[in-house]
């Protein structure tokens, strides 16, 4: 890729390029820092215990004017005379004089059970079953419309923190909260719940004396939204007009595209397609899919971003005759594409599934756990197996380099030039390379270690935001300054040759080396000619 615009630029352009990227990058972060709020918010609800006698599988209102009959306690003498098939446990969300929002993108719910011990009814069973319906409206008075039921188990995990004796009665068990349902979309004002939690001789026996249910909806908050979407919006159109120009850049050249060149382009394409705001529509319809396709957004680009990592590497390490081919990394390229069809396969069952039944959950059942933890264990593998080889292959070439640049005051001056050009720009990248790494490392840790913001005179900082944003931010600067520094220069144009006949000018190529080795030179050196090889 001689003539490059990395190798044409000066050192007081390439310095003042890089201060202009680390001011974006600041700004990025700034921005989830103080203008974006955290990027979810999650609403405690205590469940209403409601009476359904006639078990007519009814709507029942928690609060309003059509409440339903209630009781505050199982303790009370009405309550006493109920059967346990005639409680409903109903969450209107969200709360009185609240409405819902499609700038909340998304809702989770998850259950957190309040079990008194009794030495004559103890948790013996860790599975509970749960008869769960989910029904909407857009407005205080028309009626509920069900949107969706089903009968669902899931695990119960409790333990006992003192011993089980007599004097211990009444106290709580320590419960996992056990999760509810994902809801990919949150088109409607109002959202009503009605748990049931039915008991026969073979369901439900052996739970313990459950006393409250508490339901806690996570969604994503309005502003964090307004200011995802809108990077997105920006970066859109950026990145694609960039790609766009570096494609026609390429193709005013007179050889044909190397492989370096078109991974390039690729990684182009696939932030242009991360970028794309389709969240503006989602806020007019009903899309249930929204999760899945983020996902897939995702996906694509990690995949192209790791494939592009290690041809990158190999493109500088390989010889003549294994270079400018793709089967040359059929091992790496393929170990990417297994893991990502791994984690592909376990998205599928997971989200997949919720566009028909929110309920659904991979984890409810102790087959789907364990195929879930193997499917994240062997993707897991592979992906530490593509960062060893990865390791291994940048190892390699940093030796490569350092080998060249001791015999650069023994070549010619055109062969110099060549392998530094080749040395700077190779370095300049990785840099970048490991200091976009090194950021996410950070950024996650004070993520992990922060309470989520913090306060810095009289303004609030949102770490958690700040993250969101300065990672989305600082992948979009990363493939901008690849795609921009590795485009045809300007000044890499056809010469005329003394007898008027053009051609390209001479690419130099590497000198030949042993396949993927470390260190070691060929005899041989050739230069590329208006896209023929000839032995020098």
């Amino acid at each position: 890729m001689a003539g490059a615009i990395i190798e044409n630029m000066s050192t007081k352009k390439l310095v003042f390029f890089g201060f202009f990227i680390l001011v974006f990058q600041v700004f990025f972060i700034m921005v989830g820092a103080l203008f974006a709020p955290s990027p979810t918010s999650a609403i405690r609800y205590l469940a209403t215990k409601c009476i359904d006698c006639h078990r007519a599988r009814s709507w029942l209102v928690p609060w309003g004017s059509n409440r339903c009959q209630q009781i505050n306690s199982f303790d009370e003498p009405l309550a006493k005379t109920l059967d346990a098939n005639d409680i409903v446990f109903a969450v209107h969300v969200p709360l009185p004089n609240k409405k819902m929002s499609p700038w909340f993108h998304y809702m989770l719910a998850v259950l957190q059970f309040d079990i008194a011990f009794k030495m004559i009814n103890q948790i013996e069973d860790n599975v509970i079953t749960i008869d769960a319906g989910l029904a909407f409206r857009d407005d205080l008075i028309s009626e509920w419309t069900t949107k969706f039921h089903s009968v669902e188990q899931r695990p119960l995990r409790c333990i006992f923190a003192v011993s089980k004796t007599y004097e211990n009665e009444g106290r709580f068990y320590h419960c996992d909260p056990i999760p509810l349902m994902e809801l990919a979309s949150v088109a409607h004002k109002y959202f009503l719940i009605n748990l049931r939690l039915p008991v026969n001789d073979t369901v439900n026996v052996g739970i313990g004396e459950i006393k409250d249910i508490h339901l806690v909806a996570i969604h994503q908050n309005g502003g964090f939204t307004r200011v995802w979407i809108s990077m997105k919006t920006v970066f859109s159109p950026w990145i694609f007009v960039e790609t766009v120009w570096y494609w026609h850049r390429i193709s005013l050249m007179a050889r044909h595209p190397v492989l370096l060149e078109k991974m390039i382009f690729a990684l182009g394409i696939s932030v242009t397609f991360l970028n794309m705001p389709v969240e503006w529509l989602s806020l007019g319809f009903e899309w249930t899919w929204m999760l899945l396709f983020e996902d897939a957004q995702q996906g694509v680009f990690y995949y192209t971003l790791f494939c592009f990592w290690i041809i990158f590497c190999g493109e500088h390490l390989m010889d003549q005759s294994q270079r400018n081919r793709l089967s040359a990394y059929w091992w790496q390229v393929g170990l990417v594409m297994f893991s990502s069809s791994i984690l592909l396969i376990f998205d599928l069952s997971e989200r997949g599934v919720h566009l028909t039944n929110p309920f659904y959950s991979v984890w409810a059942s102790e087959i789907g756990t364990k195929v879930a933890i193997t499917f994240v264990i062997v993707a897991g593998i592979s992906v530490c197996l593509y960062f060893l080889s990865l390791c291994g292959m940048v190892r390699c070439v940093f030796r490569n380099i350092d080998g060249k640049i001791h015999q650069l005051p023994e070549m010619p001056e055109a062969r110099r030039l060549h392998y530094k050009g080749i040395v700077f720009r190779f370095k300049f990248v990785m840099l970048a390379t490991l200091a976009c790494a090194a950021m996410t490392v950070i950024f996650f840790i004070l993520n992990q270690v922060s309470e989520g913001h913090w306060h810095w005179g009289g303004h609030t900082l949102q770490v958690h935001s700040a993250f969101l944003t300065g990672t989305y931010g600082m992948w979009n600067l990363y493939v901008f300054t690849v795609i921009f520094l590795y485009a045809p220069s300007h000044h890499y144009n056809k010469n005329k040759l003394g007898d008027g006949q053009q051609t390209d000018v001479l690419e130099k190529a590497e000198s030949q080396e042993s396949p993927q080795t470390c260190g070691e030179q060929g005899p041989t050196e050739t230069y590329r000619i208006t896209g023929k090889v000839a032995e020098e």
